[in-house]
């Protein structure tokens, strides 16, 4: 039996922007009454965690950007910038969902878990070194991975990021370095406005950045077709010892701030993708971490999807998971990345 983590905490629920905000606690409440039921967490570990030390934290930011968060504890309503705000429990909630998906990594790497998905608020991918931003705090996944590289001494760590967003607080974090393999899909233009084509990383980083920028519309099959025409391949050339994920799931086809075609089996291809190529590079070291997705009924059966799909119980018939496993990158968009990618890789 798969041995897949779930991390959770009630904590993640008290981070509150405010009741007309988007990234709201209902968003983690959905999917924690799924997974209430005896017949669902039956399946799944739940790890105890503690929160992401200042130390850890400023593995990924600096010192000041720490100490501006932690002056918001305990406060009711503090604005970091126009679409970032904090409650009384943003701070520790910040450091616990840190402290998850670190705590993710090493379970990962001691061998007690098999994968794992970090359902933790606030997000982070937007979250830069010195600055929160894109309701971000901390970059939790950002931080992750520094605590493999740093803390456990690896060599290569890959981070994938579905999420409809670019994750401009992960690819400059990691933009100078081959220590890291930073790959993307996101809506383009759109905000945070990062991720073109030509933003490759740079010195020592040079083509361990790929960004897919997308016009949006894109479905499950474009999705599909991607990760089978080019991240996959890229995976495999890389050896990652650990694929983090940035999951989003606001390429829902609903999602009130999206504007992509994706179902609950988009996304549960991708994960099986991710899981198989996790399997033959890195002995499974799988960790999917929740970022955006705004309408709760996508957000709910996208998760759960990714999570049977952890589980190695894809919910996907076999003849839907053979016509996505045939799915071709359409020819603009794969001829563009390879174009980029090919200085650097094979394609």
């Amino acid at each position: 039996m798969t041995r897949t983590a779930v991390f959770r905490h009630d904590l993640f629920l008290q981070h509150d922007p405010g009741y007309d905000h988007v990234e709201s606690p209902d968003r983690l409440a959905v999917i924690y009454s799924e997974l209430d039921r005896p017949e669902v967490a039956a399946d799944f570990l739940f790890p105890t965690f503690a929160p992401a030390t200042e130390e850890m934290l400023r593995l990924n930011h600096t010192a000041s950007h720490v100490k501006r968060i932690k002056a918001t504890a305990g406060r009711n309503f503090d604005i970091l910038d126009p679409d970032t705000r904090t409650s009384a429990q943003s701070y520790d909630a910040a450091c616990l969902a840190a402290g998850a998906a670190a705590e993710g990594v090493r379970l990962l790497f001691a061998g007690e878990i098999d994968n794992g998905f970090a359902l933790v608020r606030p997000p982070g991918h937007h979250a830069e070194a010195d600055q929160a931003m894109g309701f971000c705090l901390f970059n939790n996944v950002a931080i992750a991975a520094r605590y493999a590289l740093e803390h456990l001494h690896k060599e290569r760590v890959m981070i994938v990021d579905w999420d409809l967003h670019h994750g401009n607080g992960t690819q400059h974090s990691f933009y100078d370095t081959d220590r890291l393999f930073y790959f993307s899909t996101h809506q383009y233009p759109h905000y945070p406005g990062s991720g073109a084509l030509l933003e490759t990383g740079s010195g020592q980083g040079e083509g361990y950045t790929i960004n897919v920028p997308l016009s949006g519309g894109q479905d499950d099959s474009v999705y599909a077709g991607i990760f089978n025409d080019i991240l996959l391949p890229l995976i495999r050339q890389y050896k990652p010892e650990l694929l983090l994920v940035s999951a989003g799931f606001d390429v829902y086809h609903r999602d009130p701030l999206g504007g992509m075609l994706v179902t609950s089996e988009g996304f549960a291809y991708m994960t099986h993708a991710l899981r198989a190529a996790a399997s033959e590079v890195c002995d499974g070291r799988l960790l999917l971490c929740l970022e955006g997705g705004y309408n709760l009924t996508g957000l709910k059966e996208g998760v759960l999807s990714c999570l049977l799909e952890l589980l190695g119980k894809s919910p996907l018939s076999p003849q839907k998971l053979a016509q996505l496993a045939r799915a071709k990158a359409p020819a603009a968009i794969f001829r563009q990345v390879q174009n980029i990618a090919n200085h650097y890789w094979s394609l």
